[in-house]
């Protein structure tokens, strides 16, 4: 998929939005695309997918408020709806009350798959935190998710490097 979209934008910078705004990949693929693959600068690339993969929070959240209520007007689904935000909101309830913005800003910022600003902001929905709340989670979640990754990357890439250079040194 990366090759291709190489070879359809062709600019690093496009490819690396494209990569952040992808759900399950978002800037943990494009940190490392545009570090490793697309050779740029390591804070250029940090910033540049921090900066999307925050915006996309509000425009996810407005998106399935709005969405929200209009499907709501439908009968079935909206009784359907209740009953699973009701659910939903029983369940994590103690954990929402126990740890509220960190929770959801360590859950968006665990690089791990199903985790990320996508699953962050229906979860953040459901469980009824405030458009204010949501954001605040998100740019705590982007930055410990774009810490963690960058530092795996840099390090990781690092140490390859040596090693390159090492097995060079010694033929």
């Amino acid at each position: 998929m990366i090759e291709w979209l190489g070879e359809t934008l062709g600019n690093p910078y496009l490819i690396i939005v494209v990569l952040t705004l992808v759900p399950t990949l978002e800037l943990r693929a494009s940190i490392p695309y545009g570090i490793l693959v697309a050779d740029v600068h390591w804070a250029v690339v940090v910033v540049l997918a921090i900066v999307v993969n925050i915006l996309l929070g509000p425009i996810l959240y407005e998106f399935l408020d709005k969405t929200m209520h209009l499907l709501h007007k439908i009968p079935v689904f909206g009784r359907l709806w209740d009953r699973l935000v009701a659910r939903a909101q029983k369940r994590v309830h103690r954990m929402v009350e126990k740890y509220g913005i960190w929770g959801l800003g360590l859950f968006i910022g665990v690089p791990l798959p199903g985790s990320g600003v996508y699953t962050g902001a229906m979860g953040g929905y459901l469980l009824g935190f405030t458009r204010k709340e949501f954001y605040v989670a998100t740019v705590m979640g982007v930055l410990i998710a774009a810490v963690a990754v960058t530092a795996v990357v840099l390090t990781g890439a690092e140490t390859f490097d040596f090693f390159l250079k090492q097995s060079h040194q010694a033929g």
